[in-house]
């Protein structure tokens, strides 16, 4: 048992965190998990720095903690974002805390990273302290059942003043027995009795890296009852384990309606397993079933709950222990009843009669359950000899193999495993015993052999015909257990095999002597063939199975028998077989994958020798001596007689016989003791070997079990390696990709900025040039317009000299003159409309690429255009009143010559027409499509057109 100060507190602080983003809608949990168990912190605010301000403790004695540190156990923190509307739960990251750090002195806290953290932006960590207290309040059993909080049980309505806390069982001394309820209420005797009648694959429940003590470990069955500690008695194979059924009862003042209330609130009846302190499994049994609601079956009889209830380790839970198979799972038989006193007392009363070891702590004042000892009948097969019995061994204390012929018979499976030249299991028979009144020889005991001695040999010859491409490194492995022993025999050192090769085995030879009956032997031939394994063994890699030959050893009993001389002259027979046969893939398709030839031989030596043992009674045979010399007639003295008729002769005769015989008897005791202790022996060794296996079997189904896990981890992680390697091959090719990509935008981008750059460069070209145009047109245009303003004032002046002249010249010449100033006036009107719409040209040329530099410059030169507009304008109207004037003071003179200054004027105007129009053109500036080139060719073709009609 455990002691208090031997029980401690895994305690761990969670105080707070930072560098957690702000989520105002959820909030923070962590749990922690350790040895199967779960705890957590109360949720808190999800901000950057949350605080939890919690402690978790587990409790562990010292042996557990000594185990988990060596086995590494991690205690695990999660950290969950929890939404409080869904109460969905989101994991963040984990901790792993090493136990082997937590220490009794206390330790400063520390800050531990989030691992695989959700929010890769933020390195969030909590602060955490780890530490071992002492357990003052442990329990003292460490696998005695504890006892649970009370249920929230209903009351029946009949028993409304009473709380379920106050439903207890109380001892009451003077009566012997338990009251459970208050007295008042109590009026009613029962008998609960627990019985454990048996228990099957116990070996199960013995952990891989349980150390069992050296000599034989005592196993035994606890549980509690009504407070009371029973266990039953104990026993020592885990295997067939031989103990007497035992019932405990107690006694019990209540009622149904209480009981029931009762039942209903204490836990489930916990039975352990035990070797010593250590609880190697257990079992729970409800109890509620004994009394359901409006049930009076107990009124009538007892009620039972009863079954084979399979027990489970301690640890199964904690560590994720895979389920034993129901055939192979350890199970314990046990019986709960129920009864009220006075009925069916008959049969109990038989029940008790049979009992006759009830033990003496059952007779106290103080009841405790009482233990019974429930005697079964068993099979003879297995019941021991009485003490006083001299016999000769018999069925159940002779040899090895007679001792494996009961386990034949009580397992009722074959086995047909035997030892060298040993009798087999088929084969046993009892041992007759001859007559107790022979001589002083002794008692003779005759051991018939119905057996026959074999000698089988196999020879693996060679192996050929590889239909694999690949060379193979090979042994073969068989074995078959019929021969005598199950270990395998295998063929060394591995060879290597290549196609179209034959290789002769190595070390392929192997002979085994036995002895069976003939009929077994064939049957066993016919049912079981042999196995040839062929296995591919390499340094680098784990042996791999390639595949399986059969060979069928019925073969040979159909063969040609021959006779020869055994080594003492007796006659045997030999029988030889030969073949090839086919090595079939072990996995996958039936293929062959190569040929095998091999020899076997059979060789029957015949029946195995009958033995006989001599066994005398020393008081017998003590006796004859001594009556027969007082039987002999005194000879007379004065007779001469031969010196071996004398007394003195017979009687040292008789004594040497004497000697001779005590000697013979000692030495057939030693042999009677010999033998008695080598079955035991043999019996110990086989219940250790069998223990050994069924603890070999055990390791074996958690290894398959482990190793299936293995490779489907490995097949999961192989999945995942080739998920993550697709996965960077496609984010390495989605990478170039992007920078091949990133490369050819920027490439792109570079070559759209070049060409921008040098269109630009083109067309700040192209407009300074036609901005130097426009500068010379207009220069040019303003040189015109003082040309023109010049020539105006001139014909002005001369204009006036003619008015002046007019008065004194004569008609034609003042008509003359006019006609000429008409024409002069109409080249400056057409001079002036074309200057306007070039001047508008030009102002809008100057809006478009020198807006705001010349703006006030093109609207003083648009001032100055419309200042001479209304100029001309104004000189137009004088022109018109002039022209007027001068045709009522000339009317009808102007026929001839003014039609030679009109056709002179128009060749002109074209003329100059065209000429403007080319020089536009050639500046590059100006196409057809532009305002000033179309108005310069509808004047032109005005001014055809008028010249055709006027010729």
């Amino acid at each position: 048992m455990v002691s208090k100060s031997e029980q401690l507190l895994i305690v761990v602080s969670i105080l707070e965190g930072h560098h957690f983003p702000k989520r105002p809608k959820h909030m923070l949990i962590v749990e922690a998990k350790f040895d199967g168990e779960q705890l957590a912190t109360d949720p808190v605010d999800h901000t950057d720095q949350p605080e939890f301000a919690t402690e978790l403790a587990w409790e562990i004695d010292r042996k557990a903690l000594h185990q988990h540190r060596l086995q590494r156990t991690p205690i695990k923190l999660w950290c969950f974002a929890l939404d409080p509307v869904s109460s969905a739960k989101e994991p963040i990251g984990y901790i792993l805390l090493d136990l082997r750090t937590a220490q009794e002195t206390k330790q400063a806290p520390k800050w531990y990273p989030l691992l695989n953290n959700k929010y890769t932006k933020f390195k969030s960590e909590i602060q955490i302290s780890i530490a071992l207290e002492t357990d003052t309040k442990a329990p003292v059993d460490s696998f005695k059942a504890k006892g649970a909080p009370p249920r929230d049980g209903k009351v029946p309505a009949s028993l409304s003043g009473l709380e379920p806390k106050d439903i207890v069982a109380v001892l009451n001394e003077e009566g012997g027995y338990h009251q459970i309820g208050p007295a008042d209420y109590c009026t009613d005797f029962f008998v609960m009795s627990v019985t454990i009648a048996f228990a099957t694959q116990l070996e199960q429940l013995i952990p891989c890296t349980m150390k069992l003590p050296e000599r034989q470990p005592k196993f035994f069955f606890y549980y509690s009852l009504l407070g009371n500690d029973v266990t039953n008695e104990p026993f020592s194979d885990l295997i067939n384990p031989n103990f007497e059924p035992e019932r405990a009862s107690v006694r019990i003042h209540s009622s149904v309606e209480i009981l029931r209330v009762y039942l209903a609130l204490q836990p489930k009846l916990q039975i352990h397993l035990c070797c010593g302190d250590q609880s190697l499994g257990s079992t729970e049994i409800p109890l509620t079933g004994l009394l359901e609601k409006g049930s009076s079956e107990i009124s009538q009889r007892p009620v039972t709950v009863e079954g084979a209830f399979i027990l489970d380790p301690p640890n199964r839970a904690k560590q994720k222990l895979a389920p034993i198979p129901v055939e192979l799972a350890p199970t314990v038989g046990v019986s709960v009843a129920l009864q009220r006193e006075g009925v069916d007392t008959q049969s109990l009363i038989q029940l008790n009669t049979q009992n006759e070891r009830v033990p003496q702590h059952s007779k106290k004042r103080v009841l405790t359950p009482i233990k019974e000892k429930l005697t079964e009948p068993k099979s003879p097969s297995v019941s021991p000899l009485p003490p006083h019995n001299q016999s000769p061994p018999t069925k159940d204390d002779a040899t090895e193999s007679e001792v494996e012929s009961l386990q034949f018979d009580k397992d009722t499976k074959p086995n047909p495993k035997a030892t060298n030249l040993a009798v087999p299991a088929s084969v046993a028979q009892p041992v007759t015993i001859a007559n107790a009144s022979e001589t002083a020889s002794g008692q003779k005991i005759a051991v018939p052999a119905t057996s026959h001695h074999f000698c089988f040999a196999i020879d693996l010859r060679s192996i050929h015909d590889l239909e694999v491409s690949f060379p193979i490194n090979c042994v073969l492995r068989y074995s078959y257990p019929f021969f005598g022993s199950a270990a395998p025999i295998m063929t060394n050192p591995p060879i290597e095999v290549r196609k179209n090769m034959e290789v002769f085995l190595p070390q392929s030879y192997c002979a085994f002597d036995f002895a069976t009956m003939p009929h077994q032997l064939q049957d066993t031939f016919l049912r079981i063939p042999l196995l040839i394994e062929l296995w591919h063994k390499d340094k680098m890699s784990k042996d791999l199975l390639l595949g399986i030959a059969r060979i069928q050893l019925s073969n040979i009993l159909s063969s040609e028998k021959t006779r020869f001389l055994g080594s003492n002259g007796e006659q045997c027979w030999r029988q030889t077989y030969s073949e090839s046969v086919p090595i079939i893939a072990a996995q996958g398709s039936n293929n062959r994958i190569i040929n095998l030839s091999y020899t076997m031989t059979l060789e029957d030596y015949g029946l195995v020798k009958m033995r006989e043992i001599f066994v005398s009674d020393s008081s017998q045979g003590l006796s004859a001596v001594q009556q027969k010399p007082s039987s002999l007639p005194p000879a007379p003295s004065e007779i001469q007689t031969e010196p071996r008729e004398t007394l003195e002769y017979k009687a040292a005769l008789e004594l040497e016989m004497w000697k001779e015989m005590q000697e013979d008897i000692f030495e057939n005791q030693l042999k009677q003791k010999e033998l008695a202790h080598m079955q035991a022996l043999a019996e110990e060794w086989k219940k250790r070997d069998r223990e050994r296996e069924s603890l070999v079997q055990k390791k074996v189904a958690e290894y398959t079990i482990l190793e299936g896990k293995l490779q489907k981890t490995l097949i999961d992680l192989e999945k995942r390696e080739q998920q993550l390697a697709i996965t960077e091959t496609e984010l390495q090719r989605e990478r170039k990709e992007l920078k091949s990509e990133r490369e050819r935008n920027l490439q792109e981008l570079q070559d759209s900025v070049r060409r921008a750059k040098e269109d630009c460069v083109h067309q700040v070209e192209l407009e300074r040039l036609k901005v130097k145009q426009l500068e010379e047109d207009k220069h040019r245009l303003q040189q015109q317009l003082k040309d023109a303003e010049n020539k105006y004032k001139i014909l002005e002046k001369e204009f006036h000299q003619f008015k002046d002249q007019q008065s004194n010249k004569p008609e034609i010449r003042l008509q003359s003159e006019i006609n000429l100033l008409t024409l002069e006036k109409r080249e400056q009107e057409s001079q002036m409309a074309r200057l306007k719409k070039q001047q508008e040209e030009l102002e809008q040329m100057r809006l478009r690429y020198l807006a705001s530099e010349e703006k006030d410059t093109v609207n003083t030169e648009r001032q100055e255009l419309l200042d001479i507009r209304n100029e001309l304008n104004r000189l137009r109207q004088q022109e018109q009143k002039q022209y007027q004037d001068s045709r009522e003071i000339a009317s009808g003179k102007m026929d001839g010559p003014h039609g030679s200054v009109m056709e002179e004027g128009l060749d002109d105007y074209l003329t100059r027409l065209i000429e403007e129009r080319d020089t536009l053109m050639r500046t590059g500036v100006y196409n057809h499509e532009d305002r000033i080139i179309s108005e310069l060719d509808r004047q032109i073709r005005e001014v055809l057109a008028k010249n055709n009609a006027s010729n």
